[in-house]
């Protein structure tokens, strides 16, 4: 099954990852260039602190990121994403993309055009 309805590891008993805030995490962990601390994933990931912590614990009992120590900082941990986080991550990259090509499927070329333009727009005057 693609990685909306995943295995059973993928998170909570109904077999799904379950929730925008995991994906948006594990994105966020698999995009950086080096491990991120809690507080960076909760920057990235738009919440509070203590939320990012209980999403990272959550993606550490699923398997999908590790807790390491900081080599600069004993006092911080940061947070890698795992084998199996990334193979996640990158089967909901090929389901999101397969979903835009199966909606784009209609629109016609001048369609897609006007859509594209739309949307630098909406990016180019979204709130930082």
């Amino acid at each position: 099954p693609g990685a909306w309805g995943g295995p059973p590891w993928a998170g909570g008993g109904s077999g799904r990852f379950a929730g925008p805030a995991r994906l948006r995490l594990l994105d966020a962990v698999v995009a950086a260039s080096e491990p991120l601390t809690v507080s960076e994933i909760a920057e990235a990931v738009g919440v509070d602190q203590p939320r990012a912590s209980r999403l990272v614990q959550q993606c550490v009992d699923l398997g999908l990121v590790r807790r390491e120590a900081d080599p600069d900082d004993a006092r911080r941990t940061r947070i890698v994403v795992t084998e199996q986080g990334r193979t996640l991550a990158r089967g909901f990259r090929i389901d999101r993309r397969e979903a835009v090509e199966t909606a784009l499927a209609a629109f016609t070329d001048d369609e897609r055009a006007e859509l594209a333009r739309l949307l630098a727009k909406l990016a180019a005057a979204w709130p930082a």
